[in-house]
């Protein structure tokens, strides 16, 4: 028990955030409180002063009133202030509550006249060269938000699911996507050398990493993870079903407004299914759920959409099952778009990826909302995923978007090991390193999937942010390295 007095203790010093104090049903008290927070703007009359407080905890700020206008001539716009007063009902319009201010202590200084984000007009080039300060904006702010909020809902959608949470390295001896675009991890000593994908190592079961390749610090080549999945997979066979969100690395020059470096990504594995179906249907109830609990932040962000934007997401937020259509059939569309009109740059074929041209017109105009796109051909997918019956294509799926394009990949995951074995020769893949991952399916292998979700493409797609950089506290892309 007094242990447990010790913690209330310790919880009860924390000061009131903004967003606790302008809750609905918060009481007014005659009965003086601490706000801690930094001056979002000032306005000076002659017997009273009003500044509006934030603490970055709410879309809204706490409108503090100085009867005493003298309390307010040391507020600068940005300036951190300790408050203290009475919250009490606002008799003016816009808030329920206010902060009749008794006393203030400036905490931290800020010259207004040299504040960078004292601007009304600030580009995006311009706050990503303040990419220290750009969370004090309005906008910002809000995306950090609602990543917060995103998370803990996947959180508890995947609890509610029966689901573990893991955590999974994030430096490896392998590139889970076989695409050659992993950072090298290298200790002072060691120098560059090949990619995960041409440089074998020694699997675990036959010998000591470090004996046969003492010149890594590891005892072996080491990499940034470009993904989970793998590691995923190998806690499934025991957990069952098992999900993480963690960062992910990959050294792709590409400049669109979808790809970062260094991103976060949702991804669960789980044993025990044996259709491309069930997969989707765990990820269509996961991006509903982000649809569907976005809060005061998606309406802000969400202010300057279209109608017709706005309408897709509450296509989406139906009950309604989003459109499931094949690759094959897909291309078919396709294909007889562009001998009418020619519209794309890129013509359809199949066997070949499909262009992000193609990905939104599938999702903006054949189907207008959300779209599965499942069973591409073997050769554009990774060696892991379950080849189908026809021997050509693979039991796997892509979740394009309007808008956007791709948002999640999934896959049911080859747990034969015949055809395993196969697909790695196929991939020109070294068989011992993946020793461990043939193991998962000699003892006790089950039919299994999963998928992965770019967390930083979800709240691109739902808030209307058009460029992921801006999705993220600190962006890193080919050439840049913000912080």
């Amino acid at each position: 028990m007094i242990f447990r007095r010790s913690l209330a203790t310790l919880t009860s010093t924390l000061t009131p955030t903004v967003r606790q104090l302008l809750a609905p049903g918060t009481p007014s008290s005659p009965n003086s409180i601490q706000v801690n927070g930094w001056v979002k703007s000032v306005r000076r009359q002659k017997r009273v002063a009003f500044a509006v407080i934030t603490d970055g905890s709410s879309t809204e700020g706490l409108q503090a009133v100085f009867t005493d206008v003298a309390l307010a001539n040391d507020l600068a716009k940005g300036c951190a202030v300790r408050l203290t007063g009475v919250l009490a009902d606002s008799i003016g319009p816009g808030q329920a509550k206010e902060l009749q201010v008794q006393a203030v202590d400036v905490v931290g200084e800020c010259n207004p006249e040299e504040y960078p984000v004292n601007k009304r007009e600030m580009t995006v080039e311009y706050l990503r060269d303040h990419c220290h300060l750009r969370t004090r904006t309005d906008e910002m702010a809000a995306v950090m938000r609602l990543r917060d909020s995103m998370t803990r809902t996947m959180q508890d959608y995947f609890t509610n699911l029966g689901f573990t949470y893991a955590h999974t390295p994030l430096v490896v001896s392998n590139d889970c996507e076989d695409a050659g675009e992993t950072f090298r991890v290298l200790a002072p000593s060691e120098g560059i050398s090949a990619s995960p994908a041409k440089e074998a190592s020694p699997s675990p079961a036959t010998e000591r990493d470090d004996e046969k390749h003492p010149e890594h610090f590891f005892g072996r080549p080491a990499y940034l993870t470009v993904s989970s999945q793998l590691h995923l997979e190998a806690l499934a066979t025991s957990l069952s079903r098992v999900y993480t969100i963690s960062p992910c690395f990959r050294a792709e020059r590409s400049q669109t407004g979808r790809h970062l470096s260094e991103f976060w990504m949702l991804e669960a594995e789980w044993a025990f299914t044996n259709k491309v179906d069930d997969v989707c249907q765990v990820v269509e109830g996961a991006v509903r759920q982000a649809l569907l609990r976005g809060g005061t932040e998606l309406k802000l962000l969400r202010e300057t959409l279209p109608e017709e934007r706005l309408a897709v997401f509450e296509r989406a937020s139906a009950a309604q099952p989003w459109t499931r259509i094949t690759y094959t059939d897909a291309i078919r569309e396709l294909e007889k778009i562009q001998s009418t009109s020619k519209i794309f740059n890129y013509g359809p074929v199949w066997g070949q990826p499909l262009r992000s041209e193609h990905e939104r017109w599938i999702a903006e105009q054949i189907v207008q909302g959300p779209t599965f796109v499942t069973d591409y051909p073997v050769e554009l997918k990774p060696f892991y995923m379950r080849l189908n019956d026809d021997g050509k294509t693979v039991a796997c799926f892509d979740l394009l978007v309007p808008h956007l394009g791709e948002l999640v990949g999934g896959s049911l995951r080859e747990e034969r090991m015949l055809y395993l074995r196969k697909a790695l020769k196929r991939d020109q893949l070294d068989a011992a390193s993946y020793d461990w991952y043939l193991d998962l399916r000699r003892y006790g292998g089950a039919p299994h999937g999963g998928f992965g979700l770019g967390f930083e493409r979800l709240v691109s797609w739902i808030t209307g942010v058009e460029n992921v950089r801006e999705c993220i506290p600190m962006p890193r892309w080919a050439g840049r390295m913000l912080l």
